[in-house]
């Protein structure tokens, strides 16, 4: 079938090219390869398709018709050569993007001119700070922080995150600053689940604190700190409008919170070939750009 489907689009570019020598330089091949190509497929179709002469080739009234569904199966075929061409090079279509509750701030901002640019470009995101099937979701972007458990994803650094320890006025009037390993082993945590009631390593230190309270969403934790209800290790960009407002003060202590990569993960490509769609490739450089301006 893909031997007869070959020869039908050598017929076609025969004709459309008025001779063999023409069609075979087009094809890239010698002209006897494009002749045995025609030849085999009058054979297989047991009828002549092409009248030849020494001066021109013209087709046979039977060779007209077949002509038509050639000449129709090849445009097809570059139809939609040229839409994945399009796909590749112009961002378009659905781009679905999986994140965090709280990167989901910089998603206007960032993408904002690459979707006026693009009428086409339509967006989609999945926000959620737990697990997210990221194929069950169909998703072409995931944002993701820190430490990267193995997977299949390709993870591309596009930024970092800054971190810092925060309390509201209200909780450090009550219990004051806590300038000490103590007083910060006694504090109230307020930290993210891990799936455990276990005590939690502060990074840099030899202490192990026990979460007050926890959640599954980092953006919960800022407006639980931000009520006075305890301690928080923050993004410091997340939290800049709430120190501004007062809301927050940043902790001056021993414990230094360790910067936190910023990761794009995308589908691992199973057909060997290392692009990305247009739409994957502009959001990347988009979104790293902001990410740049903003730190």
């Amino acid at each position: 079938m893909l031997d007869q489907l070959k020869r039908m689009a050598v017929l076609a570019a025969v004709v459309r090219h008025g001779s063999f020598a023409a069609a075979a330089r087009q094809l890239r091949t010698s002209t006897s390869a494009v002749s045995q190509q025609v030849r085999a497929l009058e054979k297989d179709m047991g009828v002549t398709l092409l009248h030849r002469s020494t001066r021109k080739l013209s087709l046979t009234p039977a060779g007209e018709r077949f002509h038509a569904g050639c000449a129709a199966m090849v445009a097809a075929a570059e139809a939609a050569q040229a839409q994945l061409q399009q796909l590749r090079d112009a961002p378009e279509g659905e781009l679905r993007i999986a994140m965090t509750v709280g990167f989901g701030r910089h998603i206007g901002p960032a993408l904002a001119p690459l979707l006026a640019a693009h009428p086409g470009l339509r967006l989609h995101l999945q926000v959620e700070d737990g697990f997210t099937d990221l194929v069950a979701h169909r998703i072409d972007l995931a944002i993701r922080f820190g430490r990267l458990p193995d997977s299949p994803w390709v993870a591309q650094r596009i930024g970092v995150m800054h971190s810092s320890l925060y309390a509201a006025p209200a909780y450090l009037a009550q219990r004051g600053v806590p300038a000490t390993p103590e007083a910060l082993r006694d504090a109230d945590w307020l930290m993210l689940q891990d799936g455990t009631d276990h005590p939690r390593r502060l990074p840099g230190t030899a202490l192990s604190v026990q979460p007050r309270h926890t959640s599954n969403n980092q953006l919960t934790l800022q407006q639980l700190c931000e009520a006075g209800l305890g301690l928080a290790g923050l993004g410091d960009e997340d939290v800049a409008e709430a120190v501004a407002a007062g809301r927050l003060l940043r902790l001056s202590t021993t414990l230094e919170l360790p910067d936190l990569p910023i990761w794009a993960m995308t589908p691992q490509r199973h057909d060997g070939n290392p692009g990305q769609p247009a739409k994957v490739r502009h959001a990347i450089a988009a979104l790293k750009a902001h990410l740049e301006v903003a730190a």
